[in-house]
């Protein structure tokens, strides 16, 4: 009788497991379709895109939408592609998401280890500053740019996008050092570390996991930006999202939706690129303490 009763719990655990995975695979390849049809899409040619069957693979594979897009597709009265573009993000992207990762370093290592009267009050205020729309700050940040003669540049981009970065990195560290034993920075207080001692030898090398969170997280959003950039620099400085929007919105009287996809797919390929090395440190980083608190 106990064998018939373990026989059917297995069994039932089983079910619910079959159950569960298969409900999974069916929402991922859902949730990947899209993906599927960019990309088969941008290895056929137009006119076998006009035949109407966007889900079937090509029936001649090529590679020229992807060479067009990024060589001489038009981008406004532009036919040079998208490879200046791609360049001017990547130009924009590094600098940024290295400031804001070492300046909420800092103010993470500072709200928690060095702390002052009010300190609670600065972190509230950064914090309320990382759910302030972005429509909201795009005039006032306008004459700033203005003022200081950067407005149309890659380095007003850098500076609009650490500005905003900045509370969110200060967040992340913050959280991840307040987990970190205080008794290790006394110590190396009593042993004669100053401040940036203590930092770099000490707490710097300990953040790995929460360094990938935060670059991670950095990268995606200012990458995927559209809303800053057509902004700021909406000319031959403008980054990847501007141009692939003006490249799918072409006033040449053609869709060339191949190109268009292998567009889009060029410009996705970085952040995928940084999901896939890094994403499992990813996860790592945000089960040591990046959200916690």
């Amino acid at each position: 009788m106990s064998n018939i009763v373990q026989n059917s719990g297995v069994d039932s655990n089983r079910f619910w497991r079959v159950l569960i995975y298969t409900t999974l695979l069916v929402f991922a390849l859902f949730y990947l379709l899209p993906l599927f049809v960019m990309l088969v899409t941008s290895f056929k040619s137009l006119d076998e895109i006009r035949q109407g069957n966007m889900m079937a693979l090509p029936e001649v594979w090529t590679l020229e939408p992807w060479f067009k897009a990024w060589g001489s597709a038009c981008i406004g009265l532009t036919c040079e592609g998208i490879h200046t573009y791609f360049w001017n993000t990547i130009k924009m992207v590094v600098p940024a998401v290295l400031i804001a990762t070492i300046l909420g370093a800092l103010n993470g290592y500072v709200l928690t280890k060095w702390r002052f009267r009010g300190h609670r009050w600065v972190f509230g205020l950064m914090l309320f500053g990382c759910f302030i729309p972005f429509q909201i700050v795009l005039i006032p940040m306008s004459q700033v740019l203005g003022n200081l003669g950067i407005a149309g540049t890659t380095a007003g981009l850098v500076l609009v996008h650490v500005t905003y970065g900045i509370g969110f990195s200060t967040l992340f560290f913050r959280n991840y050092y307040e987990a970190f034993p205080t008794e290790l920075v006394k110590s190396a207080m009593i042993d004669g570390a100053g401040f940036f001692g203590i930092f770099w030898r000490i707490l710097l090398p300990s953040s790995g996991p929460i360094i990938v969170v935060t670059v991670i997280w950095l990268f995606t959003n200012i990458w995927n930006d559209f809303l800053f950039g057509a902004s700021f620099n909406a000319g031959e400085g403008a980054p990847m999202m501007v141009a692939l929007n003006n490249l799918v919105n072409s006033s040449t009287g053609v869709k060339e939706y191949n190109v268009d996809m292998a567009a889009a797919m060029i410009a996705a390929l970085p952040t995928l690129f940084v999901y896939i090395v890094a994403g499992r440190y990813f996860v790592r980083g945000l089960m040591a303490g990046s959200v916690k608190g």
